[in-house]
């Protein structure tokens, strides 16, 4: 017999396949429940008994439909057995016979290939998985930002519930291990790789693909042993372009919610009333090890923190979400430091390369306003007059020794004309917040900006804060050292002319003072 414990999942479904004896498939099933009591093998095991015409137990996760969940609307009358033996021999020749106008291309049946993998029941799940992306043979700073987060994320959870759990680091691309390798430096426990010349550029269908199959712990005894759980505990994902792609076709593979676009996670526990999550109304249930994933929300001024709990009889894990680059800092890299590096294997379909990318131009550097000594940020107060309030802008600029110009969203999306070569000032490039850039200079002069939440989150870091502004209650206030009570079109002129004849005299109000 077959003995399960000795097979990963994928090499197990290829030995069912040669099994036709119904009595060996279910002394296979107990041996697996006896053994390792893997929620995936135990599925695939149950699927083969019911292919050679057992019955099996039913898979969890899944429903059936019975006569009492029909209910009324399966309508009729009862047939007898002789009307329901008729109408079996009658479907059994129908299937047995193709359909004369049935087409083989995918243009008839576009989701033939499609199979729903639906989520696990009280399944074993552990360590937080970082997928790391990579760009021109280089990890993003974006990937080592989340390899510190995790690595702050684990060791609190250790600290936490006394269970020692793994950053595991995700690479895939072409000729990638030694970045898998340096993955390991900046805070990763293991870093699972998949490499493939064909995967050198991000293609949406195998990276996913790939991805979720790694989760699943699906691939060769080599490239699995290293764990024993069915999915990760936690999920990782850069929000960039190509990382909002993946995160959310891989949750959905993996049959899970994504939270988009965080900046702020931390893991603990959760009390909740809600009857879909407690299974009944009136009572509360504590989850553990929630991770609580911060973004701000629609309104801009306040933090939603987004939840991925259980359903009774359904799983939702990982708990997923996607990080703002620029959001945590990563830690200093260890280049002592161990770990394990695995490189998975997996058969990639011809089928998934079937968009290839035959030329690719690079774009020209955009503008960093990281670095700079000062930063001079202009909001939608210069709506009076957009473009004398780009030039106020720029001649304070001018007048510093090391300082640049940066705008919020609102100057962004607005339908501001500008004219001349201030227009070039107002591109998406200069945006500080948090879908722009994130700058801490030592001083940051912030002019008719009104100090939304998504703007704080990329300039709070700033060693001093003067904010200039018509309105004593606006929100920026709340974490200045320094505002200007004034219109900027004639603040910001005198602030000019007294940096430029050295004399700095701004009649500014402290942070919480009374005149």
């Amino acid at each position: 017999m077959v003995d399960p414990d000795e097979h990963t999942v994928d090499e197990l479904i290829e030995e069912l396949d040669t099994i036709d004896d119904e009595a060996e498939l279910n002394a296979i099933l107990e041996a697996e429940r006896g053994g390792r009591d893997r929620k995936t093998a135990r599925e695939a095991i149950e699927e083969r008994i019911a292919a050679v015409g057992g019955e099996g137990d039913a898979t969890e996760g899944e429903y059936e439909e019975t006569a009492e969940t029909v209910g009324d609307e399966a309508g009729g009358e009862e047939a007898g057995d002789g009307e329901l033996e008729e109408e079996a021999e009658e479907e059994s020749a129908t299937a047995e016979e193709p359909a004369e106008d049935e087409d083989e291309d995918e243009l008839s049946h576009p989701t033939r290939d499609k199979r729903h993998v639906r989520a696990l029941e009280d399944g074993h799940y552990e360590d937080v998985w970082v997928y790391c992306e990579t760009q021109e043979g280089e990890l993003l700073d974006v990937s080592k930002e989340m390899l510190g987060k995790a690595r702050e994320l684990m060791d609190d959870y250790a600290a936490e519930f006394g269970d020692e759990e793994n950053v595991v680091a995700v690479v895939i691309g072409d000729d990638v291990e030694g970045l898998a390798e340096e993955c390991l430096a900046y805070g990763a426990d293991v870093a699972v790789y998949h490499e493939d010349p064909r995967l050198e550029r991000f293609l949406h269908k195998p990276y996913a693909e790939i991805t979720a199959h790694m989760a699943r712990g699906q691939g060769s005894a080599e490239s699995t042993n290293w764990r024993e759980y069915d999915e990760p505990r936690y999920f990782l994902f850069p929000a960039t372009n190509n990382g909002r792609d993946l995160s959310a076709q891989t949750q959905a593979e993996l049959d899970s919610g994504l939270a988009s676009d965080c900046s702020g996670l931390f893991i603990g526990e959760e009390e909740v009333a809600n009857p879909v999550k407690t299974g009944e109304p009136g009572v509360k249930k504590t989850f553990e090890r929630v991770l609580h994933m911060k973004r701000p929300d629609f309104s801009g001024f306040e933090y939603s923190t987004i939840l991925c709990l259980d359903n009774p009889g359904r799983d939702f894990h990982p708990q997923g979400c996607s990080v703002i680059p620029g959001s945590f800092e990563p830690i200093e890299p260890d280049p002592e430091r161990e770990g394990l590096v695995v490189e998975h294997e997996m058969d990639l379909a011809e089928d998934w390369f079937r968009v290839e990318i035959t030329d690719h131009d690079r774009l020209e550097a955009g503008v960093d306003l990281t670095g700079h000594e000062v930063i001079v940020c202009l909001g939608r107060g210069i709506g009076d007059d957009p473009t004398q309030g780009i030039e106020l802008g720029l001649d304070l600029v001018d007048a510093f020794d090391d300082a640049a110009l940066g705008i919020t969203r609102g100057i962004v999306t607005s339908s501001y004309q500008f004219e001349g070569h201030v227009e070039e000032y107002t591109k998406e490039e200069r945006q500080i917040g948090e879908t722009g850039q994130v700058v801490a200079p030592d001083l940051y002069v912030a002019a008719g900006v009104s100090g939304a939440v998504q703007h704080k989150v990329g300039m709070d870091e700033s060693e001093t804060i003067v904010a200039i502004n018509t309105d004593p209650d606006a929100r920026i206030r709340d974490f200045s050292d320094y505002f200007v009570e004034g219109d900027l079109f004639e603040v910001l002129p005198r602030l000019t002319e007294a940096i430029e004849a050295g004399e700095l005299r701004l009649e500014a109000v402290a942070d919480g003072g009374d005149d």
